[in-house]
């Protein structure tokens, strides 16, 4: 049950019911919105969500479903239906691309993995559409609506004949209306046109004796009339008798083919049930991932525990303002239990502080998931099935029925406790008011009272000390707070569940400015203990605030030591790996040093042996001897290195010159944001980590570049037998044209299009293709985005329709 008659309204699910009116493709898909009906059943309510998430899974990854050719055919069926009654060709068309769209959407299921979309398969159990009579369709008419010229022998004889005679009435009469402007008769910028399904000439009524043949109209200022020439009037008789003959075998031909359809007519209607069944599900998908909801875990009681919530509403209206303004503001999530120990949970807080926004969200979302709707909240979020919601919201006064604001809301809680019990969520927001305070708080306090010995469930906003009082000395109650900034005195939006929340009234008349002597009278009304209780709330709100701050600020410290303390862990482990190189390149130069240094001191004491003491044989032997210590064994003292920082967050701007650590390039940096950089690599630009980056100095950046042009004339001159540079010959042989995205996320998507993007432009490719698929776009939009920001992109446009359309974009290279 649900209270008030008017809950879709109260509570806003009215905009979401359009939102989902605007996502269907088809009356079809709209005729199941307006049934959507308040499940209290767990069974068929996790089937309907269990539908939903799936298709939502369909379209976030880029599944190529067919979303085209929705049509409503009811009116054709029910025409069909008439025996000797046909289909016009308009109707045919929407009937055969339908039933393909049909037969589209059961083979995309069955061929899918069994375990992706088992809800949504078995909708499709028992439909059929016969291949033989899409066959029959096709034969008559084409993918444009056309009537195809083959549609039968004799429409075609028919056709042909057709053409050829009007080429022929084409004919002659282009050479009289020739003569006739000759001759004046015809304006000069006149052409042949038709009147009364043959074609005429437009004369000028002065010379309308001068044109042999039969006046068929004349224009409204009678300057002008339209003339059938006598030459041409056995060929237009013969074109009317053609074309007659054409309408007499196409009505005979849809009439079969009408005829053909009536036995299928039940197959029919239960297809396009199943076709509008899907457009439904499909439009409750698109909401679901504008709002980026979930399917909570559910229960087969009632439970609410909520992780990050938020109300669609709010969350729809802040994301149309930041399309239109640029606004970045963000609906803040709420976090909330309610359980068979903490049934009730009543908020307070101070005014436009979030109390009723925390409430609507509460019903909202509930009615939401009822409905068969995903929730926008956390995936670690759990749900229950409620057989009642109650909603006491707003002004109910009514001069008709004699109530006033406060009788209507003591209506409402006379209905709410006849009629709730302990499967009922009763929500009553500013709960008390409208009457003189003590009196009201204290009828409040009974009626909630009441309220919990039932067992109901329920939220409850208020400002009245003593309803906070007695939820915190009751069990299953529990008292919740709007966080609120004391010393700026800005509401923070966020619910707090434990404790209860002050109004900060006195707080707010000072920060707004009324008179000092208003306040310190108010202060004194108040009473000492009221105010010593909202110091008291206030200064556990400041402490609150100051432990999260640190909180954050130990969790920043957290994050750095560990992103440190792993760099010092990789930076160790490269060096421990650079030693063992190192030490082995060592020992094998060492050792190859050893052998030549050996064979040339015994050959140079061979020389000197033979030379019997020759001095100056000796000489040159040592001379010699010399000149290959000096050669091969004098060791530099090394070369004063730039020093290299790993860089770190702040360290980096754009502009400055960086290398990847392990690598011989250089590039620039040209914007930093958090932990990553884009940097351009000759004329390519790449994402990185900020740990991954070197800062280059001057002096490195020269011997770089030495390196670097050293290397291109080895290159050059030596050809590629002896290099370690990329093989271009084979990168290109093993390189594929087209990177298939499907089923992807949007993220991975991106990151495999870079580095597919990269390697096309250094290998010199002409043309790329993304093979993205239609779903819902997503993917389409972050591969054109990304190739329309790249320079080395000179176009980027669809597939022809034959080979994918808008599913394949291709991308020409500069």
């Amino acid at each position: 049950m649900l209270l008030p008659q008017h809950f879709e309204q109260k509570i806003g699910f009215t905009t979401l019911r359009e939102q989902l009116e605007a996502n269907c493709l088809s009356p079809l898909g709209r005729h199941y919105v307006a049934r959507m009906e308040f499940q209290t059943k767990h069974e068929p309510l996790l089937k309907l969500l269990q539908q939903a998430d799936e298709f939502t899974y369909l379209l976030r990854s880029g599944a190529d479903f067919p979303a085209s050719h929705y049509y409503d055919p009811k009116v054709h069926l029910k025409r069909a239906a008439l025996p000797g009654a046909y289909l016009d060709v308009a109707a045919f068309f929407e009937v055969k691309m339908s039933l393909r769209t049909i037969r589209q959407a059961l083979a995309f299921f069955s061929d899918a993995d069994p375990g992706l979309y088992p809800t949504l398969r078995l909708l499709g159990i028992g439909v059929q559409v016969d291949r033989n009579l899409l066959a029959a369709m096709d034969k008559v008419v084409d993918d444009e609506g056309a009537v195809r010229d083959d549609a039968s022998p004799l429409l075609r004889q028919i056709r042909q004949e057709l053409i050829a005679r009007q080429g022929q009435l084409r004919k002659q009469i282009a050479g009289i209306l020739r003569h006739a402007k000759n001759e004046g008769w015809i304006p000069g910028d006149a052409e042949p046109t038709i009147r009364g399904g043959r074609l005429v000439l437009p004369v000028i009524a002065e010379h309308k004796r001068k044109v042999k043949g039969l006046i068929h109209d004349e224009s409204a200022s009678g300057q002008t009339v339209f003339i059938e020439p006598e030459a041409v009037f056995e060929l237009n008789n013969d074109i009317k008798d053609l074309d007659n003959a054409y309408h007499r075998e196409l009505i005979r031909i849809l009439t079969a083919l009408t005829d053909q359809l009536r036995p299928h007519l039940p197959d029919l209607r239960r297809a396009y049930s199943y076709l509008g069944l899907i457009d439904f599900i499909r439009a409750k998908a698109r909401l679901a991932v504008s709002l980026d909801c979930q399917l909570p875990v559910m229960h087969n009681k009632p439970l609410l525990k909520w992780h990050g919530v938020r109300h669609p509403l709010l969350q729809l209206a802040f994301a149309q303002h930041k399309r239109e303004n640029g606004d970045p503001r963000e609906v803040v999530p709420l976090d909330l239990e309610l359980n068979h120990e903490q049934r009730i949970l009543v908020i307070s807080g101070p005014n436009a502080g979030g109390k009723s926004v925390s409430l609507k969200t509460v019903g909202l979302v509930q009615f939401m998931l009822q409905m068969g709707l995903l929730i926008p909240c956390a995936d670690n979020s759990e749900a229950g099935v409620f057989e009642d919601i109650f909603l006491d919201i707003g002004d109910e006064q009514s001069l008709e029925n004699d109530l006033s604001t406060y009788s209507s809301h003591l209506l409402a809680m006379k209905q709410f406790l006849l009629l709730a019990g302990k499967k009922s969520l009763v929500l009553i927001d500013e709960f008390g008011t409208g009457t003189e305070p003590s009196l009201g708080g204290a009828i409040a306090e009974a009626v909630l009272d009441q309220l919990n010995k039932a067992r109901v469930f329920g939220v409850i906003t208020t400002h009245y000390t003593n309803l906070k009082n007695f939820a915190e000395r009751t069990p299953h109650l529990v008292n919740g707070a709007m966080r609120y900034d004391p010393d700026k005195l800005q509401p923070l939006y966020r619910l707090e569940v434990g404790k209860p929340g002050s109004s900060f009234a006195i707080e707010i008349a000072r920060k707004i400015g009324l008179p000092k002597e208003v306040v310190e009278r108010a202060t004194q009304l108040v009473g000492k203990d009221k105010i010593r209780y909202d110091r008291l709330l206030e200064g556990l709100e400041k402490e609150k605030t100051e432990l999260e701050q640190r909180t954050a600020e130990a969790a920043k410290a957290e994050k750095r030591l560990k992103r440190a303390a792993q760099e010092y862990t990789d930076l160790k482990q490269h060096l421990e790996d650079t030693k063992l190189e190192t030490l082995r390149t060592a020992k094998q130069q060492a050792k190859a040093l050893l052998v030549n240094t050996n064979q040339q001191i015994e050959a140079t004491i061979g020389e000197i042996r033979r030379g019997q003491a020759d001095k100056e044989i000796n000489k040159a032997a040592r001379e010699k001897l010399d000149t290959f210590v000096k050669k091969e064994l004098q060791i530099e003292p090394p070369k004063p290195k730039a020093t290299r920082e790993r860089a770190e967050t702040g360290s980096l701007q754009p502009g400055d010159k960086v290398a990847l650590f392990g690598q011989d390039g250089h590039g620039e940096v040209v914007s930093v944001k958090g932990n990553t950089a884009e940097v351009m690599f000759g004329g390519m630009k790449t994402l990185t980590k900020l740990s991954q980056l070197e800062k280059l100095g001057r002096a490195e950046i020269r011997e770089r570049e030495q390196a670097a042009k050293s290397k291109a004339g080895r290159l050059s001159g030596g050809g590629s037998g002896g290099g370690n540079g990329v093989n271009i010959t084979d990168r290109m042989a093993g390189f594929s044209p087209t990177l298939d995205l499907r089923g992807e996320r949007a993220e991975d998507a991106l990151t495999k299009t870079m580095s597919f993007v990269d390697d096309a432009v250094m290998l010199g490719m002409p043309e790329v293709k993304f093979l993205h698929g239609r779903g819902n776009g997503v993917l389409r939009q972050v591969v054109r985005d990304y190739l329309r920001s790249q320079r080395a992109v000179a176009s980027v446009a669809d597939e022809h329709a034959d080979r994918g359309g808008d599913g394949v974009t291709i991308a020409v290279l500069k």
